[in-house]
């Protein structure tokens, strides 16, 4: 399941993703919020806060492989937090095919996710 959070505003989306993601959380919810603030800025940030356990059907991984290869230019920030071990490693790897700025968080570690969203820190 995938809600996008009342936190979010302007030109940030804040994101919770729990259980099952499916090829329907990504083309009603997640993908039509996305585009609505493309619509109206330049770039797009993104909090994403991942519950655990957390599975991604197919066609999710599809989806999200496609949107984020897409948009990668358009992406400003984006912050996760929480979810299994190689999100970190992915995050990283992204961070080199996008010029945007990623960074991955514990589970522990939201606050200062929200925090670094924020500011205007380099990633680390």
């Amino acid at each position: 399941m995938i809600e996008i959070l009342p936190e979010s505003a302007g030109d940030t989306v804040v994101v919770r993703a729990s259980g099952v993601l499916t090829d329907a959380d990504y083309k009603n919810t997640l993908i039509p919020a996305l585009d609505a603030v493309l619509a109206q800025h330049r770039k797009l940030n993104a909090l994403v806060l991942l519950d655990d356990p957390l599975r991604l059907e197919p066609a999710a991984v599809w989806d999200d492989a496609r949107y984020g290869l897409k948009h990668r230019a358009d992406i400003g920030r984006m912050a996760v937090v929480g979810g299994p071990g190689w999100i970190d490693w992915a995050m990283r790897l992204w961070g080199l095919m996008s010029p945007g700025e990623f960074r991955a968080f514990p589970a522990d570690q939201a606050e200062a996710a929200r925090r670094w969203m924020a500011s205007g820190e380099a990633a680390a």
